[in-house]
């Protein structure tokens, strides 16, 4: 394999690679700079549990269109290169090109449903498009001969046709999604003191009578919530919730 191929293929790992830290450290950034860091967030996940850690994702993820758009769109073509790479391209190498095509729109489609229910038309139109192009990408490389079917490597071998060019552009696209605007954008999301949860006002009474709080709310339960009591920093069970505005903080840039 060419010098070439490899270092294509080392930038494709790093980019999925990018992409799963961006997933399990970023949410933890967000529960500690929203709370305060250090006792408020361990108690606020011992609280939470394990289970309800993903809640912390989803609420980053799902509700920020563009961020959502993004993480969707890479997860989208680190998924179809790594089971392309694993024996799928090797598999359909004879399948004619348009049933290849229609089946790699299969997850696309799914994710602009997904992207589009919480966010809007728009947002799953653009993430559904993107997720395609970026999986056309891979597709066309490995039709063209500039992937190794059995590998999922690259060979090095410079773009000639037109089609090969776009590929290369969509593959560069694919790679300052993974490497730079994920990682921007999940930062920046993390940082921006809103909550990742819902903020209610509730009944909470620790011993000295009802008084109203602002809360965080980490489980629901049927009486009421299980929240993070802002004001206190620290949790409290909350009834007759109503709500709230979701900043808890300025943001990191402004503090």
């Amino acid at each position: 394999m060419s010098e070439q191929g490899t270092s294509a293929d080392w930038r494709s790992s790093a980019a999925h690679v990018m992409a799963v830290s961006v997933l399990f450290a970023v949410p933890m950034l967000k529960l500690g700079w929203t709370l305060g860091g250090g006792s408020a967030a361990r108690e606020a996940l011992d609280a939470m549990g394990p289970a309800n850690w993903l809640d912390v994702v989803t609420g980053m993820f799902l509700f920020e269109p563009l961020l959502a758009t993004v993480l969707a769109v890479v997860a989208s073509r680190a998924v179809y290169a790594y089971l392309a790479a694993k024996g799928g391209a090797d598999a359909h190498q004879n399948v004619p090109m348009p049933a290849v095509a229609a089946a790699a729109a299969i997850v696309p489609a799914a994710l602009a449903v997904v992207v589009g229910i919480f966010n809007g038309l728009g947002w799953g139109v653009v993430c559904g498009v993107l997720a395609y192009l970026v999986r056309l990408g891979v597709l066309v490389d490995y039709r063209t001969g500039r992937r190794h079917t059995a590998t999922g490597k690259r060979t090095g071998r410079t773009a000639e046709s037109v089609v090969e060019r776009a590929a290369d552009a969509v593959w560069i696209a694919g790679l300052a999604l993974g490497l730079l605007v994920l990682p921007v954008l999940a930062i920046t999301a993390a940082l921006d003191g809103r909550s990742w949860s819902s903020v209610v006002r509730c009944d909470v009474n620790t011993g000295t009578g009802p008084e109203r709080a602002r809360m965080i709310e980490l489980e629901r339960q049927a009486s009421g919530v299980v929240g993070w009591d802002i004001n206190k920093s620290e949790v409290a069970n909350g009834t007759n919730c109503a709500a709230d505005d979701d900043v808890i903080r300025a943001p990191w840039w402004r503090s």
